[in-house]
């Protein structure tokens, strides 16, 4: 039976949170109805040189192929997705809680040139739930979506704007924008949820306000290496 769907799960030190998305997505738990059969579906997890054991994570669980890579998530993502059989490509990330039906919605999908998105739900304060509304209704207007919105592609029309940048930062604004030169996204309202441990730990507010400022950095041409560097190592942490 021909693979439908390739789910890629770029994966670096987040063993607790991978096992969780595993076991929701290979197992009944978590899935509205019947299981979508397992012959639909393949999961490969990218593991970009974790330090806990993400990687025995992945293979304990059962996961269809577990591949190496520089950390970056644009390398991961991109090496994810070469390997990938599937009609369809779904990015996940490792702390991603996808509503029950999200799977099935994907794999029922007509076989035809698209590309789209999930909703991304934030839980926990109410500031969390208007931002999550907030980046949902921006990328309905602007077709720009982020990887925290499960971001999925028919594998030729993601081969036809030349794959995932290997970048390390703002691989999935690059990506969603050369999509959307193409044709519009589809906007699915189902959720995927992510862990608002970055907002909590930096704040609300601060987290917005750096966002926006390294995508308009990244928009005037600044070099994605450098504002990783920026981004997943601080000064205050220096």
């Amino acid at each position: 039976m021909q693979c439908r769907l390739s789910i890629v799960i770029p994966v670096r030190n987040d063993a607790a949170a991978l096992e969780a998305l595993l076991a929701q997505l290979l197992t009944r738990h978590g899935v509205a109805g019947p299981a979508p059969c397992r012959d639909l579906f393949e999961i490969i997890v990218v593991d970009g040189a974790s330090a806990d054991d993400s990687r025995e994570v992945a293979v304990r669980a059962g996961v269809d192929l577990v591949l190496s890579s520089p950390p970056g998530r644009g390398r991961q993502l991109a090496l994810g997705s070469a390997h990938a059989r599937g009609d369809l490509i779904w990015f996940l990330h490792a702390d991603s809680h996808p509503e029950p039906h999200c799977l099935a919605l994907l794999l029922a999908l007509p076989a035809a040139p698209l590309w789209g998105r999930f909703a991304i739900g934030l839980v926990g304060t109410p500031a969390l739930r208007v931002v999550g509304a907030c980046m949902n209704a921006r990328s309905w207007l602007t077709g720009i979506a982020t990887g925290d919105q499960g971001l999925f592609v028919q594998r030729d029309v993601l081969r036809a704007v030349g794959g995932v940048p290997p970048q390390s930062l703002m691989e999935d604004i690059e990506l969603s924008a050369r999509l959307a030169g193409r044709q519009r996204p589809i906007c699915l309202r189902a959720r995927v949820h992510t862990s608002p441990r970055r907002w909590l730990r930096r704040g609300v507010a601060r987290t917005i306000l750096s966002m926006w400022w390294f995508r308009l950095r990244y928009w005037f041409g600044a070099d994605p290496e450098q504002l990783a560097r920026e981004y997943y190592e601080p000064k205050s942490s220096r």
